[in-house]
């Protein structure tokens, strides 16, 4: 598995660094005078992935915040739900035979 990984690793970083080599050429970023910025092809195109990146995990982190409140709020049903019916009290289930369960599909 680590030998997998090196060579993902290793085609990734000549993937960047081929793609830095062939464009180097500058490009104009300019936003309402705000911004005017000259800098080359690869280093915008990186920047903006990074932003992203950083971006999405953001994202990620606020999606799991909010799933881990969710989470809390159900293990409080569940336990307000308990104190209703203790277990004791709960049927036991029983068990299908193998006949009853898989039908009879090919008859």
């Amino acid at each position: 598995m680590k030998l997998l990984y090196t060579i993902i690793v290793t085609l990734i970083m000549l993937f960047i660094i081929t793609f830095s080599l062939v464009n180097t050429s500058p490009v104009q970023l300019k936003y309402y005078g705000f911004i005017n910025v000259s800098m080359a092809a690869y280093m915008l195109i990186f920047i903006s992935f990074g932003v992203g990146v950083i971006f999405a995990g953001f994202m990620g982190i606020v999606e799991r915040l909010r799933l881990s409140g969710e989470v809390k709020k159900l293990k409080k049903k569940i336990k307000a739900l308990e104190k209703k019916m203790p277990i004791e009290n709960v049927p036991a289930v029983q068990e299908a035979k193998a006949e009853e369960t898989t039908g009879s599909w090919n008859s």
